[in-house]
């Protein structure tokens, strides 16, 4: 028999990223008559807005493809949704928070993530709102053991590209995480944290980089003139990164054999551009292309070296860079791949960038 939780309703976790802001809500199914007739107008209005929409105002998604259905939480079953809007439009959500007197159901929300520090006093003078601020690392790690416990059983959360290096043959399949320990988990969010995990409670940053997620759309904004992420994908899914970047063959007129480099790697991320003709002959989106060629690479190449040096041969990406990604995580899967000699797996997992989120959302109903 599950504990009860005595916790009022709503129950959300929420990550305020350096770009994304992601809220996870508890959606109660099994709300007796009794708790019906007491439950308060506030209480109902906020629950039907939050699931009747699957976008709020202008920036607001809901995943709904991401939805886990008939989930015990608590003692009590629900839905569990997961909602993501920019970090630069936090000040309506925290106006609609208002509007809907969001403050006289809950006076503490359950927050992590930097923006949990920058934006306490906002929470506080817009929304009448208590943050509970909660470590970033350890939220993700929770997340991530607590999501991939309860979704496998369905279907899996957990899955990684099969034949990396052969994209006619390359499909994804599921994996089982059931013994994940050690990992190497990789955070790739506006930049990148790396962490070695010994056990849920036992792990270390290892290192991580600025160049990531926010690298990306920074340099494809100032690069092709695009606005959001979806549209620097879809124009880097049109390119040719080959154009851009100096390859091996392009130095050695084919492979560098001493040393195993064959002539399809890069040796130089957008070296090409030094000479006017080659500038002048690609198009925005061969350089969108080799900005996320570059910024995977350099990801992928930090992480082996990483599992080289902790000894760990699991690797799983999370983070919002891969979300509709499938380029980045083809690309991870295939380095990862190749320059081990198969030694390095990468993982992937579903529910991308929500896992801090969750993790808060369990802090609430089982504060540590």
């Amino acid at each position: 028999m599950m504990l009860q939780c005595n916790i009022a309703f709503p129950w959300f976790g929420m990550d305020i990223g350096g770009t994304l802001v992601k809220l996870v809500y508890f959606e109660p199914k099994d709300i007796t008559a009794e708790e019906e007739q007491e439950e308060v107008e506030n209480l109902k209005s906020i629950r039907r807005y939050l699931t009747s929409n699957t976008a709020y105002g202008k920036t607001g998604i809901r995943d709904v493809h991401l939805e886990l259905q008939d989930l015990t939480l608590c003692g009590r079953s629900g839905n569990l949704h997961f909602i993501r809007f920019p970090t630069h439009d936090l000040p309506a959500f925290l106006q609609m928070g208002r509007n809907k007197h969001f403050s006289s159901l809950h006076t503490t929300l359950c927050a992590t993530g930097g923006g949990a520090y920058k934006f306490e006093s906002d929470f506080r003078t817009m929304a009448d709102l208590q943050l509970h601020k909660l470590d970033e690392l350890d939220c993700l790690i929770r997340g991530v053991l607590y999501i991939d416990s309860v979704v496998s059983s369905v279907s899996s959360e957990c899955y990684y590209f099969e034949n990396p290096t052969d994209p006619d043959h390359c499909v994804q399949r599921p994996y089982t995480l059931e013994n994940p320990y050690p990992l190497l988990l990789v955070n790739i969010g506006s930049g990148v944290s790396i962490l070695a995990v010994y056990s849920e409670n036992n792990y270390k940053r290892v290192t991580g980089t600025s160049l990531g997620g926010g690298t990306f759309l920074g340099l494809c904004c100032l690069l092709t003139g695009c606005s959001t992420f979806e549209e620097a994908l879809e124009m880097a899914s049109q390119g040719e990164s080959t154009r851009v970047d100096k390859l091996v063959r392009d130095i050695y007129g084919g492979d560098y054999e001493r040393f195993g480099l064959p002539g399809w790697a890069v040796a130089s991320s957008f070296g090409n551009m030094m000479s006017k003709e080659k500038r002048d002959s690609v198009s925005k989106e061969d350089l969108a292309r080799a900005t996320l060629v570059t910024i995977t690479n350099n990801i992928g190449s930090i992480t082996r070296m990483c599992a080289l040096n902790e000894n760990i041969e699991r690797v799983v990406f999370v983070g919002n860079f891969l979300r509709v990604n499938t380029l980045s995580m083809k690309l991870l899967a295939y380095a990862m791949d190749y320059w081990s000699k198969g030694q390095l797996k990468a993982l992937f997992m579903r529910h991308e960038g929500y896992f801090g989120a969750v993790g808060a959302l369990l802090e609430l109903l089982h504060p540590s």
